[in-house]
């Protein structure tokens, strides 16, 4: 979830489309790597044991939610290679429902929908993914 406090802009007057704006930076590949990299560096840090494996996961994990919003059929798109380029992506199938920025619109029907196309498009695959890899090993 952290790649979307950058909806904390709007409140400074940043523009969605800017590179600061949502989906912008804190939603790139470069935004993961620096991420991943600090959390791996403070676990290494204070709690110990870090770890490449430590990194590629939350690498991956901050990665995925950029590719998860390109898959939605709203907004102006993912800037995957923001802070070089700041041109918003989306992939050609986009089955995901957008989420409505803010928490009154959840409670809605529009709500509704963003829930039951995540758990379609997102959880259930990804639940099915999981259990079949526990039962494999």
């Amino acid at each position: 979830m952290i790649p979307d406090l950058d909806v904390i802009g709007f409140s400074f007057g940043i523009q969605y489309a800017d590179m600061l704006g949502h989906r912008g930076l804190t939603h790139s590949i470069f935004f993961a790597v620096l991420l991943g990299a600090l959390v791996t560096y403070i676990l290494t840090n204070h709690v110990g044991g870090a770890s490449l494996v430590t990194f590629t996961f939350l690498f991956l994990s901050t990665l995925s939610h950029g590719i998860l919003d390109a898959l939605t059929n709203g907004g102006l798109g993912v800037a995957f290679f923001s802070p070089f380029q700041n041109e918003r992506y989306f992939f050609p199938w986009r089955p995901i429902v957008v989420s409505p920025i803010g928490v009154a619109s959840f409670f809605s029907e529009t709500g509704l929908r963003v829930i039951w196309s995540e758990l379609r498009w997102v959880w259930v695959p990804f639940g099915i993914v999981y259990a079949i890899s526990r039962v494999l090993r």
